[in-house]
């Protein structure tokens, strides 16, 4: 086990399986040392997904534990493309949340899988980010995360 994994398992967290895409695309598609990894979105264990609109069905610590989910899942994607998290070097996040008109705490929302990022990957893990606001997603989930990573030699 990696020593990210290692930080992961501490924080009581674990990777889940990289799932077969539903639609037409792939988990991630690597150019050179850089790696695009698809909208990530908060799955469980088992297969379900939490869903609602941030602000009114779903509350702030309802969409931050969402985002560690989606944080989650960017990470096994991660780990799929670079081979190791110890490889893994976070470049940007892109952070999209389903809320209510007038919400604007989206950045509080996605700081939920900023700071697991880097929990797990330290100075690996700081990237740069967008958080913004939509007026829904698929499947009405109330986040949805993709990433650029950098996979390093």
């Amino acid at each position: 086990m990696s020593a990210a994994e290692e930080r992961l398992k501490a924080l009581g967290h674990s990777l889940p399986k990289v799932g077969k895409p539903l639609f037409s695309y792939v988990p991630f598609r690597r150019a050179g040392d850089v790696a695009y990894i698809s909208g990530q979105v908060p799955r469980h264990a088992d297969g379900s997904l939490t869903t609602g609109k941030v602000g009114e069905a779903l509350g702030l610590e309802e969409a931050r534990a969402a985002a560690v989910l989606c944080g989650l899942h960017i990470l096994a994607v991660a780990r799929e493309a670079a081979g190791s998290l110890e490889k893994v070097e976070v470049l940007k996040v892109f952070g999209m949340v389903n809320a209510v008109p007038d919400y604007g705490d989206q950045p509080k929302v996605i700081d939920a899988c900023s700071n697991l990022l880097v929990d797990v990957l330290g100075e690996h893990g700081r990237h740069a980010r967008s958080a913004v606001g939509m007026g829904s997603l698929p499947s009405n989930v109330p986040v949805e995360i993709e990433a650029v990573i950098r996979i390093l030699d």
